[in-house]
């Protein structure tokens, strides 16, 4: 038995592995280089305020004439400098935390490549077959394993255009199986079939047959399966009745609960 969202088979994901670790190493440089821009930022900003305030006193000095023009000028160029490393130090920020972005993005995908990889349980239910071994190489669609699902149990009935018609979605039911002859499973009618068609050789019915048919689906309660799913098995012959009268009581045969 398995759970529904089980891994029960991987494949070969070495390359995707190795990819992995190499995104998830430039994820952690790419984080020590915004650490290192931030503070070259913060240095460069230091430098601009340095260079604001000696301009200021510079123009204050020049104003009384206790500095020269050429002092002047020398400061307003320090000044121009400062902003100008102050802007390529804020793009280098940038720059570095797309960089990261990239490396991160680069790591989501390889770990869904990763978990693609891996093949779940979409449900509840039993592994029947297992029809690829370990090392053998599958094309696209190549299946793997046959999965039985215990929530959705149920039997194909065919029933002629006049019986079929007094049947409905929801109609009751009980199923009798070779197996268990004397175990009335109850049964609900899930689906009938619009359009009638030749009754299949493999059904064999007390009356003479009639050439068209409809297919009925009588399915078990999902739960009922579950609780009893150790004893859930594919393809075992049986009988459905079906109460097409709601009034009309089961008979006592068909009345027990397994």
């Amino acid at each position: 038995m398995v759970t529904a969202g089980q891994v029960v088979a991987r494949m070969d994901t070495r390359d995707l592995q190795e990819s992995l670790k190499k995104s998830q190493a430039q994820v952690e440089q790419a984080r020590r280089l915004i650490e290192e821009a931030h503070a070259n930022l913060e240095q460069q900003r230091t430098q601009q305020t340095l260079a604001e305030q000696e301009l200021d006193r510079t123009q204050t000095l020049l104003k009384n004439g206790w500095a020269t023009k050429e002092l002047f000028d020398q400061r307003k160029q320090a000044l121009d400098g400062a902003n100008a490393a102050v802007r390529a130090a804020t793009n280098r920020v940038e720059q570095v935390k797309r960089a990261l972005e990239a490396s991160q993005h680069d790591v989501g995908l390889y770990t869904v490549n990763i978990n693609d990889n891996d093949l779940v349980a979409p449900r509840d239910g039993r592994l029947q077959y297992r029809l690829a071994n370990i090392g053998e190489v599958l094309p696209a669609g190549g299946k793997v394993f046959t999965m039985l699902d215990i929530s959705y149990v149920y039997m194909d009935i065919y029933l002629p255009t006049l019986e079929s018609g007094k049947i409905k979605v929801g109609t009751d039911a009980r199923i009798l199986l070779d197996a268990y002859p004397t175990e009335p499973i109850p049964a609900k009618v899930s689906f009938i079939a619009s359009q009638a068609q030749f009754t299949p050789k493999t059904v064999e019915t007390q009356s003479e047959r009639e050439k068209l048919m409809f297919r009925i689906r009588v399915r078990i309660d999902p739960e009922r399966s579950r609780i009893h799913a150790g004893s859930v098995r594919s393809g075992l012959p049986g009988v459905a009745y079906l109460r097409a009268d709601p009034n009309v009581a089961w008979p006592e045969n068909l009345q027990g609960s397994p």
